[in-house]
């Protein structure tokens, strides 16, 4: 489902990612994790081509992403052909982004509506079933000055669903929370894992990786330093610089 290739990624003169090679199978959950600065939330932006690469290929489904390749260089697409191929890849990010002056529901069937013109009373539908299956369907009518930081972090999430991604990306989802509102927004995560959904997940929840994921990936100064099976990498790391990382934080 993801693929990524020697991807380079430069700001300015910092290079932020360095050559990252990885490989995302459909249906698995990939977790990605490191220290500030290494790299992770940029090679999240940079599959959805929120992010320009520098250098090397990422694709999705098989598909370059942002580019087009012609006579082995790339060429990148017009804006509104990126974003036909982003429509399929769903993002939830640290900060749930909502549209403060739009009800839980309406923050749901906006996209569907504007983007994929599905007819509002269809986008409805799902945003009901949606809200429903993240816990939320009582809240429907709420705005989100009126819901609390994981209630609205689960009304986002619904609302990269409502577009039927075949990917979902989270940067940190669970970052900007209170502790005691981590476990609900974890616990719908659990609920996409077990329906087969495919996921790259930032994240510092190392139980989450442990229990749920498929792959972990470590990340630091831009580098993949090494990946392998949530429960063999968090046991036993084989890198030195994983292993002072998982001191700090296991």
């Amino acid at each position: 489902m993801v693929e990524a290739s020697g991807v380079h990624k430069r700001f300015g003169r910092t290079e932020v990612l360095r050559g990252v090679d990885l490989t995302v199978q459909p249906g698995e959950v990939c977790c990605v994790i490191g220290p500030s600065g290494s790299g992770k939330s940029t090679l999240l932006r940079c599959i959805n081509h929120l992010e320009r690469i520098d250098a090397g290929r990422m694709r999705v489904a098989g598909e370059l992403i942002g580019y087009r390749e012609s006579g082995g260089k790339l060429h990148e697409l017009r804006e509104s052909e990126i974003a036909r191929k982003r429509q399929d890849i769903g993002m939830v990010f640290q900060r749930f982004n909502l549209f403060p002056h739009r009800t839980a529901l309406e923050n749901v069937i906006e996209a569907p509506v504007t983007v994929r013109r599905v007819p509002k009373a269809q986008a409805r539908r799902r945003a009901v079933e949606l809200l429903d299956r993240v816990g939320l369907a009582d809240r429907r009518d709420a705005y989100p000055a009126q819901l609390s930081g994981g209630q609205q972090q689960r009304v986002a999430i619904a609302r990269a669903l409502a577009m039927h991604p075949r990917l979902m990306l989270f940067d940190e989802p669970t970052s900007a929370l209170d502790p005691e509102l981590v476990g609900e927004v974890l616990d719908v995560m659990r609920g996409l894992a077990a329906d087969g959904m495919t996921m790259v997940v930032v994240t510092h929840e190392m139980g989450f990786a442990r229990e749920v994921g498929d792959a972990l990936v470590f990340m630091d100064e831009g580098r993949i330093v090494e990946a392998g099976a949530p429960r063999t990498v968090l046991a036993d790391p084989q890198h030195e610089r994983t292993r002072a990382f998982l001191s700090k934080v296991l």
